[in-house]
Formats: structure tokens, C-alpha cells, sequence
């Protein structure tokens, strides 16, 4: 690759860095979306042995690509984000692979296609994860950073995308039962308005 077009691309990609999302780490801060993305690379690779039948490689490559977009928009919760707001990204991410050479536009446009699908197991895997890692950050969060629809999404986020999977449904069941402890723990209920 060019090395003019190699750092451009870097320099774009660096606004994962800048850009945060709605879940705060555990020291109190805004997580960042690269954050995310590396984390969720790191749980791909690490629940290899219990995909043996999917390319992990793959799906890591999904899991570092898959909110590229949100260098351009930023990020936008599930539960506030709109159909304009998806084919906006949409439009972010296809102006950032047209930011590639060959053969990198047409492998990373590919990998976008199969995320969006959801048809191969690659692809299920990586979104499943996507959610866990969310519900897994909330859980490591102060529960003040919680707002009082969280306590409900940490119970029902992912089921779906967890459900083809016996060892993510374990997961997401341990996860969850880790949200219910924590919530319990605190004595906290949601508040009518704002954060806890």
C-alpha cells in the first residue's frame, strides 16, 4: 500500500480514538469506540476453542472494522439511533473504503456486506459479541453511569443475536446474572430522569 494512502487512512481511523460511546470504563471515564472495537477483537480471539468451525481471523477482522463509520458520525446509542442515522454510517463507511486501494476496497466492502447480512457464522459470532462486550462494560461501570433504561436493556440486549449459540447463551446469562448482582449489591433503582 502507498504510504501516503496508509497514513490517511491511519489518520481517520485515529478519530475511533477521539469519538466516544454511551458505556463508561471502570475508572469513570467515557469509553472510547476504539476501545470497544479492540476489546471485542480481543473476546473473538479468545472463545476460538469453542468455535472451531468458524475463521476467528475473520471475525477479528469484522470486530476492528465493524464501527468504522463512527470515526465520521461519531457514536449514537442503539435506543436513540435512527434509520437516517444508519444510512448516514452506512454512507461514512463506503466514503472510507473508497479511501483504500485495491484489493482492499473490495475485501473490506465484502466484509462490511457480510456483517451487514448476517448470513455466515463468522458474522452472527462477531455481532453476538458486539453486544456482550456493551453489557460486559456497563457491568465493570459505576451503576451511577447507568441510565434507568439500562436496567432493563442489560436483561433483554443481545438475545437474540446470542440465541444460535449454546456457549452465548451461557455467556449472556452469566453476564446478566452479573447486571442483576450489581444492581442488587447497590440497592439502586432506576430514577425517573438522568443517570442511576
Amino acid at each position: 500500500m502507498d504510504i501516503r494512502t496508509y497514513l490517511n487512512f491511519l489518520e481517520v481511523a485515529e478519530k475511533l480514538k477521539c469519538n466516544t460511546r454511551h458505556s463508561y470504563t471502570s475508572s469513570g471515564r467515557p469509553e472510547s469506540v476504539a476501545e470497544h472495537s479492540w476489546r471485542l477483537a480481543l473476546m473473538a480471539y479468545l472463545v476460538k476453542d469453542e468455535f472451531p468451525e468458524v475463521n476467528i481471523d475473520r471475525v477479528i477482522q469484522m470486530c476492528l472494522f465493524h464501527d468504522m463509520g463512527e470515526a465520521v458520525t461519531g457514536d449514537i446509542p442503539c435506543f436513540e439511533k435512527t434509520d437516517g442515522d444508519e444510512a448516514v454510517e452506512e454512507d461514512a463507511v463506503a466514503g472510507l473504503v473508497r479511501l483504500l486501494p485495491q484489493p482492499y476496497r473490495q475485501e473490506t466492502a465484502q466484509l462490511f456486506a457480510e456483517m451487514g447480512e448476517l448470513r455466515t457464522a463468522e458474522a452472527r459470532l462477531y455481532k453476538a459479541l458486539d453486544k456482550l462486550e456493551a453489557l460486559i462494560q456497563h457491568n465493570e461501570a459505576d451503576l451511577s453511569t447507568w441510565i434507568p433504561l439500562e436496567y432493563d436493556l442489560q436483561m433483554t440486549y443481545g438475545t437474540k443475536e446470542c440465541d444460535f449459540a449454546e456457549y452465548l447463551k451461557r455467556l449472556r446469562d452469566v453476564v446478566r446474572e452479573d447486571s442483576r448482582e450489581k444492581i442488587a449489591a447497590s440497592g439502586q433503582q432506576p430514577s425517573a430522569g438522568g443517570r442511576g
